[in-house]
């Protein structure tokens, strides 16, 4: 039944994209420069989950690789490499230039004097969700190098511009900005369309059931691709010659409960502490959140850093947010209030 699993990962890049051309084009006039061997402007691209984002950054600088020979690209996932540290490393890492460098004793400013005596190809630094940094002016340090260009990844300006210093916001705000809303239920579908198409024997699922999917999904491709996955994978386990109305009832339960358990366990330790608090004491607001927070940890975070955590467990729907800005009250979010498979 599967004739190319790679297609239904969520990860995968694929040739052609559906329905973001006005963004390719956007983030590929961006980069462009680099092309002629010129610094390009960092750009900045946003939206809700599932919109896209990081497949359009991998798309484009992909196709810029394909067409020049002296460019390199390389991608730092920001929640899992949460420190400026982690993030240099990564950095340097990807371009094999790591080898002497010792994790517990090598000094911040060692690494960043190794990315600007980097003499190699210039280099396309994409920074997924980059507003997790806990001390972004890692953004500061390579928006000074002109070999990098970079491309931010985040849901929300306006929560990443919170987490700068006015130095690095007047910079971020000339930078080019490209924003992506969430998919309609017919681009969905011709996304889910494709992916069957590639990765998926013929007949095996019907237009009705990608509609379904589609709509299940929300708007959210990344969660629509994982039903489809979940889908095929437990159909060709259990050797259906199709997926059935059953199976695909079971997969978009678990691809909720896959993609949900994957965010719990990108939370870095403080987010950790924080949802743990909501899960004990929810529905609660900020205030009582961050009293006991502080209570909890040893060397705690500002007010509007865990109001930032808050918001960004809403978006990969952790939490949920009750009332206005005054009484707002957080609680876990209940699954059986998702949208369901019709």
């Amino acid at each position: 039944m599967i004739r190319d699993a790679r297609v239904l990962r969520a990860g995968f890049v694929p040739r052609e994209v559906e329905h973001r051309d006005a963004e390719v084009n956007h983030l590929s006039s961006v980069l462009e420069p680099i092309t002629n061997g010129e610094p390009a402007d960092t750009a900045i691209v946003t939206g809700p989950s599932g919109a896209g984002k990081t497949c359009i950054s991998k798309f484009v600088t992909e196709r810029l690789r394909e067409e020049v020979l002296d460019v390199e690209t390389t991608y730092v996932n920001c929640w899992r490499n949460y420190t400026r540290f982690r993030t240099l490393y990564q950095i340097l890492d990807d371009l094999g230039a790591t080898i002497d460098i010792h994790r517990q004793s090598t000094p911040h400013d060692e690494l960043v004097d190794r990315l600007q005596q980097h003499d190699g190809p210039r280099t396309v630094v994409i920074l997924d969700e980059v507003d997790q940094l806990e001390d972004p002016s890692v953004i500061y340090d390579l928006h000074s190098l002109p070999q990098f260009a970079i491309i931010c990844i985040a849901n929300k300006e306006e929560e990443l511009f919170s987490r700068v210093d006015d130095r690095l916001v007047s910079r971020l705000r000339s930078s080019e900005h490209v924003r992506m809303d969430k998919y309609h239920d017919e681009q969905l579908y011709d996304i889910l369309s494709a992916r069957a198409k590639w990765g998926l024997d013929e007949d095996v699922i019907t237009d009705d059931q990608l509609y379904r999917i589609a709509d299940a999904a929300a708007g959210d491709a990344r969660l629509a691709i994982g039903i489809l996955r979940t889908a095929a994978g437990k159909a060709d386990r259990e050797n259906h010659e199709r997926i059935t109305d059953d199976i695909l009832l079971d997969a978009a339960e678990d691809a909720r409960a896959q993609i949900k358990q994957k965010s719990l366990d990108s939370l870095t330790p403080h987010q950790r502490v924080v949802y743990d608090i909501v899960r004990e004491h929810g529905p609660v607001g900020p205030s009582e959140i961050h009293e006991r927070y502080t209570e909890d940890v040893d060397d705690p975070r500002t007010k509007r850093t865990i109001r930032t955590y808050l918001s960004k467990m809403e978006q990969y729907n952790l939490l949920e947010a009750e009332g206005t800005s005054r009484d707002r009250e957080y609680s876990l979010v209940d699954s059986a209030t998702a949208s369901p498979m019709q």
